[in-house]
């Protein structure tokens, strides 16, 4: 017998938030701000979506990680994400996310989310969309040494809970998010109404691909629910 499913847990962007086009002006006004050639198409940007932020950068601008002007575009992207971003975090969450993380910590299971965004912004999306409460632990990328899709984020999580990877699931919408699961041990739906395609999603082998978060929740339901054999 499988134990219960009892651990969930979340990506943020393209996930739990429609944040796609905000990140996109973000990114735009940091590199206009400083005064740096911006790329020709927000595909370009769209693709770095869920990388760090160093790493998102140091590909758009074909710079080293570590180096100076990826620097100063990460510290003003958090200035423009305060501006342009959180003021409107409540709107920005998807279709039936917030009363579907209300049922599921209403059923008994444990939320957590685990981002490649900094602990600051992560936080302040969370309390500024009113759901922070659900959520007893958020590992954030400056809180790990390998952001995801290393498995650290993960295992953090489950040795919170002291749970094992066969009770978990992630729940994401990038390549990134299905690798660590695997790396974890634990099961993970790709939701299709993010940031990668369907066709991207399904190359990665996740459980299963869902289109909409009301399948995220009636699929953690089913297998809390029960055991399967």
């Amino acid at each position: 017998m499988k134990p219960h499913l009892r651990v969930i847990m979340f990506d943020l962007d393209g996930t739990l938030f429609d944040t796609a086009k905000a990140i996109i002006s973000a990114f735009r006004a940091t590199f206009q701000q400083l005064k740096l050639p911006e790329p020709a198409h927000d595909e370009q940007i769209r693709e770095t979506i869920g990388l760090p932020l160093e790493r998102a950068f140091a590909q758009l601008l074909s710079q080293a990680e570590d180096g100076q002007r990826v620097t100063d575009c990460v510290e003003e992207y958090q200035r423009q994400f305060q501006t342009l971003i959180l003021p409107m975090a409540a709107e920005l969450l998807f279709p039936g996310v917030a009363a579907g993380l209300f049922q599921l910590k209403q059923s008994g299971f444990q939320l957590a989310v685990t981002t490649n965004k900094f602990a600051r912004s992560a936080n302040a999306l969370l309390i500024a969309s009113g759901i922070a409460g659900l959520f007893d632990v958020v590992v954030c990328a400056d809180q790990v040494k390998d952001k995801k899709p290393a498995p650290e984020s993960g295992n953090n999580i489950l040795a919170h809970y002291q749970a094992v990877a066969e009770e978990s699931v992630m729940v994401g919408d990038t390549t990134h998010d299905i690798l660590m699961a695997h790396q974890v041990g634990c099961q993970v739906i790709a939701v299709d109404y993010g940031i990668q395609h369907r066709t991207i999603l399904a190359a990665a082998k996740p459980d299963i691909i869902v289109s909409s978060f009301s399948d995220v929740v009636n699929w953690c339901l089913l297998r809390g629910l029960r055991s399967t054999s």
